[in-house]
C-alpha cells in the first residue's frame, strides 16, 4: 500500500476561513466556537471555517470570518473560485459547546452558533453528514481533505 504524501497544515484560530486540496490538512480547537468543514462529493477540494458570533457586526466593526455570514460567505466564494458549487457540497459541523454551564444554564453562546450553522446550511441546501455539537467539552477537531471524515477529540476543561 503507497501512503500519499500529507499536505501542509492549516491550523485555524478563531475568525479563520481556509480552503485547499487533497492531501491538505486543517486543524483547530473549539469551545463555544463552531466549526463548518465543506467538502466536493468527490473529496478533492474541502474548506473550513471557525466561526465566533453567529450575529452580524455590529457598526463600526471590522466584519471577518469571525462572524457566521462572513465565513460562510467566504467559503462559498473560495469553493466557487475553484469551480465547485457550494449547495453540492457536503458537511460536517462541530463546537457550539456550553463552556461556562455553571453561568449558562439555559441558551448560550455556543447553542447560538451551533443552531445558525445548521439553519444556513439547511436554508442553502446543503447536506450535513455529520455533526457533533453542544456539550461542555473542548473538541480538538482535525482533517485531511479526503475521502475519511473529520477527527474530533474531546478536550477535557
Amino acid at each position: 500500500m503507497i501512503l500519499e504524501p500529507l499536505g501542509p497544515l492549516h491550523t485555524l484560530h478563531p475568525g479563520d476561513v481556509v480552503c485547499a486540496e487533497r492531501g491538505d490538512r486543517f486543524e483547530t480547537l473549539l469551545g463555544s466556537c463552531v466549526a463548518i468543514v465543506l467538502t466536493d462529493p468527490r473529496r478533492t477540494v474541502g474548506a473550513m471555517c471557525h466561526i465566533v458570533h453567529a450575529s452580524r457586526a455590529v457598526a463600526g466593526v471590522a466584519e471577518t470570518g469571525a462572524y457566521a455570514e462572513v465565513a460562510l460567505d467566504t467559503m462559498y466564494a473560495l469553493l466557487r473560485a475553484r469551480g465547485i458549487e457550494p449547495t453540492q457540497c457536503l458537511a460536517y459541523v462541530y463546537g457550539g459547546g456550553n463552556m461556562f454551564p455553571s453561568l449558562f444554564t439555559t441558551a448560550h453562546v455556543g447553542e447560538r452558533n451551533a443552531r445558525w450553522a445548521l439553519d444556513a446550511l439547511a436554508q442553502d441546501g446543503v447536506q450535513v453528514l455529520f455533526h457533533d455539537l453542544g456539550g461542555q467539552r473542548y473538541r480538538r477537531l482535525s482533517w485531511t481533505v479526503g475521502p475519511e471524515a473529520p477527527q474530533v477529540t474531546a478536550v477535557p476543561i
